[in-house]
């Protein structure tokens, strides 16, 4: 009988013994993971800008749903917004995670954008949504989403969450009959990076897309920023199918887009803020750039719009000026000037516009100076809300850190 008692005290303690290290296992499953991060595409079209892609392929296990403890606080959009962007990779990396945010709390900073669905098609974090379960899109990537966001909300940073549309290499794989494909043969479409596009004019792909944003308001996202609303910019864009009716244009089907996330997400999260990424020569552009994109058309249904002014993305010549990289005033100047025209002609308040700024560098080095140069020429076109790009998330905080930016 005594051995028999010996025999099974060791059992437990073993069995104590393996949950504690598969225990500590999973609690440092961050802290050992390799990061991605995403990094700047450097393709550029003759006539368009540059546009950000990221190249992370990393499929983390599943496991999981993390569960409900409160509900989401939701806070009221800041006036003025000023915002870094923040990767999925890193936001599930606290090591990294951590002392962005850190910074922030010291600072003017008051928002953050953190991607939702990014380049690749993937979903940052599980969902319950049965068609995006359906549909396999959904990674464990950020397996405490809520927890961050609430986190993040009551140390007052409102958080955005970025949804890219309709650039998709994973959707186009798993429903190959929601792509654009080639007018040639009928086979998917790839732009000369080998990447694919959802149909803008699919309303399957629309709804897929209204699922994935209430997803993200029922986890406690604040608003929810749509990118890639658009067509290809580059690669053979003539043997695009573009599935045009008499007197259809590109333009029409995102405008009918536009309006379809508006109506849907009114409807079941009524009051919550959407915006929108536009290509950056929208905001002085008389057409829709060959992508469907028109300035006016976005208007109506967005609470903000974010063009992608970037000084590096745009080609020699613009507005007159040589090496556009090196003359950030100048060119965030123009930029939000034709903005600001296009917008209070078509009756809207300029309030609308939130650009998206650079922090990065192409085409020259960007640091404190040419930061504050961008800021000071979006405060003197009467605007004072923006985001900050930098696909590392590597931001030059000498110039956010101080009230010096800030035009009195």
């Amino acid at each position: 009988m005594k051995k028999f008692f010996i025999i099974i005290s060791i059992l437990i303690l073993i069995g104590i013994g393996t949950h504690f290290v598969y225990g500590r296992m999973q609690q440092n499953t961050f802290d050992t993971a390799k990061i991605i991060l995403p990094e700047e595409s450097l393709a550029v079209d003759s006539e368009l800008s540059l546009e950000r892609v990221n190249d992370s392929q990393v499929t983390p296990s599943i496991v999981s749903i993390e569960p409900v403890i409160e509900e989401p606080l939701i806070l009221e959009t800041p006036k003025p917004l000023r915002a870094f962007y923040i990767s999925s990779w890193v936001t599930a990396t606290p090591r990294i995670f951590n002392p962005i945010i850190d910074f922030i709390k010291t600072s003017d900073i008051n928002a953050v954008i953190i991607d939702i669905k990014d380049d690749t098609g993937r979903i940052s974090f599980l969902t319950n949504d049965p068609l995006i379960t359906e549909l396999g899109s959904a990674e464990n990537r950020i397996r405490n989403i809520r927890s961050i966001i609430r986190e993040l909300n009551e140390n007052n940073i409102y958080v955005i969450g970025r949804v890219s549309v309709f650039q998709d290499p994973y959707m186009t794989t798993k429903k190959p009959e929601w792509a654009i494909v080639r007018k040639s043969d009928g086979e998917i479409w790839k732009d000369r990076k080998g990447l694919s596009f959802l149909d803008p004019a699919n309303t399957d792909v629309w709804n897929y897309t209204v699922a994935i944003a209430r997803t993200s308001f029922d986890v406690g996202f604040d608003e929810i920023n749509f990118d890639y609303i658009r067509y290809p910019s580059d690669g053979n864009i003539s043997d695009i199918n573009y599935k045009l009716q008499d007197g259809e244009t590109r333009a029409d089907h995102l405008k009918s887009f536009f309006a379809h996330l508006d109506e849907s997400l009114e409807s079941s999260h009524p009051g919550r803020p959407i915006s929108a990424d536009l290509f950056g020569l929208t905001t002085t552009a008389n057409d829709d750039l060959g992508i469907g994109q028109i300035w006016e058309h976005a208007l109506p249904y967005f609470d903000y719009l974010a063009p992608m002014v970037y000084p590096s993305h745009y080609a020699s010549g613009s507005f007159g000026i040589t090496k556009p990289a090196e003359q950030p005033y100048q060119i965030i100047k123009k930029a939000m000037e034709g903005a600001v025209k296009k917008t209070e002609a078509a009756g809207f308040s300029r309030d609308k516009i939130r650009p998206w700024l650079q922090d990065f560098n192409l085409g020259a080095t960007y640091g404190k100076n040419e930061i504050l140069d961008q800021l000071r020429a979006v405060y003197e076109t009467g605007l004072d809300s923006w985001m900050m790009w930098d696909p590392a998330n590597t931001y030059t905080y000498s110039a956010y850190q101080n009230k010096e930016f800030v035009l009195e």
